[in-house]
């Protein structure tokens, strides 16, 4: 599918971006990825690992939509990742926040629309889900604008997706790297915010594999979630470092005891497939779509009412054993 196509990703010097590129790489041979981004650090030392011939790096900011336009000429695919991700400095700097997930947002739908893009795919998050943090909130308002976008296309190419997954084990900032760094650096203890708290847990090759797989599932309105697993936060510490004690520290700003990917309203919304879950819109000007059945041809079932897809009430919970196995095949050594 993505062979011979033109691929852009905004935020591309991210963690979500490298793997990306990485995997698409070595999969497919496309006539050229883009890599959209605002820090030309980052994009110099990504450079320096990722220097095939098909790679453009492109500097630009997704407020912008005018340089938008100007780096989607010729593309084929968008996968938009840029985003302002912090929750408690989005609760501090609420604004810009807004004008990057929001705002940018707006400025991707148009300027894929303005320059023919065929498909475009959104991140999300599950903090989108019923949320209760600025970032969550930003991020919830993107999801409405992308499905909404399938409704304003008219008779251009081009759809709107979203992928909406948990907590990306060994990303920036997240809490993997934070605990291996604090070992590392013989921390004494631990710290956890609730010793309740559950997240859900996906790797970045998973969250890369789930995004690819959707371009060809995809018709366009759709909020993709993937079935991963739950751990408790106190667990994973634990895992870790079995010889530290635990410190609770308290509920950051902006933070959930649980995480939430399929809120319970929405259930009369929601179908089940063998991996994953699809919310489809809540209003939909074409009728043709049928969202029980993928573009794969692969077949779901809708959810009973009152169905929640939480962290805590998960199936599938990670065991110790088999979270340890995933950040060791990460690099992470404890």
């Amino acid at each position: 599918m993505f062979n011979g196509k033109d691929i852009l990703v905004t935020g591309g010097t991210g963690s979500f971006g490298k793997k990306f590129t990485e995997m698409v790489l070595k999969k497919y041979k496309p006539k050229r990825l883009i890599i959209f981004s605002r820090d030309e650090l980052k994009q110099y030392e990504m450079a320096q690992e990722f220097n095939d011939p098909c790679m453009r790096y492109f500097i630009g900011d997704v407020r912008d939509k005018e340089r938008l336009k100007v780096a989607m000429r010729g593309v084929d695919f968008v996968v938009h990742a840029a985003a302002l991700k912090h929750v408690p400095i989005a609760e501090y700097n609420p604004i810009e926040c807004i004008k990057t997930n929001v705002h940018g947002a707006e400025n991707v739908i148009n300027a894929a629309m303005e320059t023919g893009v065929k498909k475009v795919i959104a991140l999300s998050t599950d903090k989108a889900a019923s949320p209760i943090s600025l970032y969550g909130a930003t991020k919830l308002a993107s999801d409405k604008l992308f499905v909404a976008a399938n409704n304003l296309v008219s008779d251009k190419e081009t759809s709107f997706s979203v992928v909406r997954y948990g907590n990306v084990i060994g990303s920036r900032g997240s809490v993997v790297p934070y605990f291996a760094k604090l070992i590392k650096e013989g921390a004494k203890e631990l710290p956890v915010t609730d010793e309740r708290m559950t997240r859900f847990l996906i790797t970045l090759e998973e969250g890369v594999e789930f995004v690819l797989k959707n371009f060809e599932r995809m018709q366009g309105g759709e909020i993709f979630v993937p079935k991963i697993p739950s751990m408790k936060i106190v667990d994973l510490a634990k895992a870790m470092a079995p010889n530290l004690p635990i410190k609770i520290i308290g509920i950051r700003a902006g933070e959930k005891l649980h995480e939430v990917m399929c809120p319970a309203d929405e259930s009369h919304l929601t179908w089940e497939f063998e991996d994953h879950f699809v919310i489809e819109p809540t209003i939909k000007f074409s009728e043709s779509k049928n969202f029980g059945k993928n573009a794969l041809g692969e077949e779901g079932r809708k959810v009973p009412y009152g169905f929640e897809y939480s962290s805590d009430k998960n199936d599938w919970i990670l065991s110790k054993e088999e979270f340890l196995k995933k950040i060791e095949k990460m690099g992470f050594k404890v």
